[in-house]
């Protein structure tokens, strides 16, 4: 019989397939009494069992040399884990107060700490119990005698193609070994928007849905899937007419990545001639290749602050230097845009970290982005000299993050000339003339935009906080995620304030957000005057399609019609009139 789910869509595109179940531990263990002589040799077995599960992730973060990074960050987490003592060292003194067995000593310890975890307010932190869940589950195994990874058997016959691996939930490692195979998906009960899964599944192209609840015990192993990725939604067993849509579906949009592939080396212009700058977003140095693969132009965000997370410590200058050549040298002379940490909000630094205690509560109005480096002056002094000496092999933008106030641009200028000074003074070369730019994502700074222009050389509009600043919304809490609308004409209107400012200046203006890498609103964008689009690498060859099609003079004057309307259903409509 055919039914339908519905979950959290965290990676896009359409999979058909057949179920796969994925075997997962209970973490309901037996609780033993053993006895006095058999206390040490207890805490002997436990000890074995982690220093079993260290070595194999030890080998599979070998294995991941060229894997996304992504994927050895996490295998880093869960090793950190393995060395916590607050998982480690506390169940050896269960075992040794209670005389229990080591099975259910690690669980008692595990739910004190996920019982910790879950009163934390940011949702990444909360959702870093499920980490501690994953570590513990693979000691278990190991203590129990059982396989470290969760046991997969396909009916012979059944290409790994074909099939869609269906769990209650998945740790990294598991869909770390998604490398070693081919299936076409995956699907779990639990996970949200940034748990690892989510973010593995998008930095592997894999159609996934989460957040299930109870497909786990509803799907029978073998029977058909379809999943999509985009909506969100599962179909069990569909009837052949919904299986041939969604075969079309599929096919038609592989066929349109692979036309699209066809203008990667075209030059980005609009029928009337106008040149438009098509830029990429990254997070690691190992995007780079994907950058360019995807026909970018230049790096128009770096988010360095993908190499602070997750880590108990602050990565070294050398260390930042060595990433920021990487990506410089990587992209052969095309410019790249770094900007400084954007730490705070929901992607704040390891509860280790010394800086972590004095990002409080309320992070996404509170001391994050520039605030955050220009109250850590050392930090940001550490950064600095490491961009400034990687500017030697490229050309580099400096961009600064959340910027509300002109003292802020002054405080950083001087922090600049801090690190130009002292790197002078090591006879250390770099692009004395690097240009600084600024973020435009606070509704403050749209409006007194008069103020960064005059101080900086270029702007860069982040639309993702500009859209949450402007109406009130936590982007990240789903019960009010319904109202986070790119199109609320308050929004549309900041936009069209800043790219026109920019524009009578002089000044380069661009947009990194989301909003960017959406082709639904390029035609908008170019009818308000924007040349610079920075944004995902695989929608760059989208976007590309959508401003070869348009002719920018015609577009001007129906966009500023369009932005006089104020009711959102007369804007959308106007919206789907631009793309007809």
């Amino acid at each position: 019989m055919s039914f339908t789910l519905h979950g959290l869509g965290v990676s896009g595109g359409i999979a058909i397939g057949r179920a796969l179940l994925m075997s997962h531990a209970t973490l309901e263990v037996s609780h033993l009494t053993v006895g006095p002589r058999m206390v040490d040799r207890e805490i002997a077995r436990f000890d074995q069992a982690v220093a079993t599960v260290k070595s194999e992730l030890a080998a599979m973060k070998e294995s991941t040399e060229h894997a996304p990074a992504e994927l050895s960050a996490f295998i880093d987490i869960h090793t950190m884990f393995l060395e916590d003592p607050e998982l480690i060292d506390k169940p050896r003194e269960i075992i040794r107060a209670r005389r229990c067995n080591a099975e259910w000593a690690l669980v008692q310890q595990m739910e004190q700490l996920v019982a910790q975890f879950e009163q934390f307010d940011d949702p990444y932190l909360r959702e870093r119990k499920l980490d501690v869940r994953q570590v513990v589950e693979r000691v278990i195994k190991e203590l129990l005698g059982h396989p470290s990874r969760a046991a997969m058997k396909a009916d012979k016959g059944l290409k790994e193609e074909t099939l869609v691996v269906v769990a209650h939930d998945l740790s990294p490692a598991d869909v770390i070994s998604f490398k070693e195979h081919r299936f076409a998906s995956f699907i779990t009960d639990v996970g949200g928007a940034t748990s690892h899964t989510a973010i593995l599944a998008r930095s592997m192209a894999i159609p996934s849905v989460v957040g299930l609840s109870n497909a786990r015990s509803l799907i029978r192993d073998g029977e058909v899937l379809i999943i999509d990725g985009m909506r969100g939604v599962v179909i069990i067993d569909p009837d052949e007419r919904v299986l041939e849509e969604y075969q079309l579906r599929k096919n038609q949009i592989e066929l349109e990545k692979t036309k699209l592939k066809r203008l990667k080396n075209s030059k980005s212009q609009t029928i009337d001639g106008i040149d438009v700058a098509l830029y990429a977003n990254i997070e690691l140095p190992v995007d780079t290749p994907e950058a360019l693969e995807g026909g970018a132009e230049g790096i128009g965000l770096f988010r360095t602050e993908f190499l602070f997370l997750d880590r108990g410590d602050m990565p070294d200058e050398q260390e930042q230097y060595e990433a920021y050549k990487k990506v410089v040298k990587g992209m052969g002379g095309r410019p790249v845009t770094i900007r400084t940490f954007d730490l705070g909000n929901d992607k704040d630094l390891h509860p280790d970290s010394s800086v972590h205690d004095r990002v409080k509560t309320n992070p996404a109005l509170g001391r994050r982005a520039i605030r955050l480096s220009l109250a850590e002056p050392q930090m940001f002094q550490t950064q600095l000299r490491a961009i400034l000496r990687a500017s030697k092999f490229g050309p580099i933008k400096l961009l600064i993050p959340m910027l509300a106030h002109a003292h802020e641009i002054d405080q950083t200028l001087a922090a600049l000339e801090q690190a130009k000074s002292s790197l002078r003074g090591e006879k250390v070369a770099f692009d004395e003339d690097i240009q600084v730019g600024g973020m435009i994502e606070i509704p403050a700074a749209a409006l007194a935009i008069g103020l960064f222009l005059r101080r900086l050389d270029f702007l860069s509009i982040g639309t993702n906080d500009l859209i949450q600043y402007t109406l009130a919304i936590d982007r990240s809490d789903e019960q009010v995620a319904s109202l986070y609308d790119p199109l609320h004409p308050a929004v549309l209107m900041l936009l069209a304030h800043t790219i026109s400012s920019a524009e009578k200046a002089n000044v380069p203006v661009s947009v990194c957000g989301e909003m960017a890498g959406d082709p639904l609103l390029t035609r908008l964008f170019l009818g308000m005057g924007l040349r610079i689009f920075s944004m995902h690498p695989s929608q760059i060859l989208k976007v590309k399609n959508r401003v070869l099609k348009a002719n920018a003079g015609e577009l001007a004057p129906t966009v500023r019609r369009m932005l006089r309307q104020e009711e959102p259903g007369k804007l959308r409509e106007a919206l789907e009139k631009l793309n007809a």
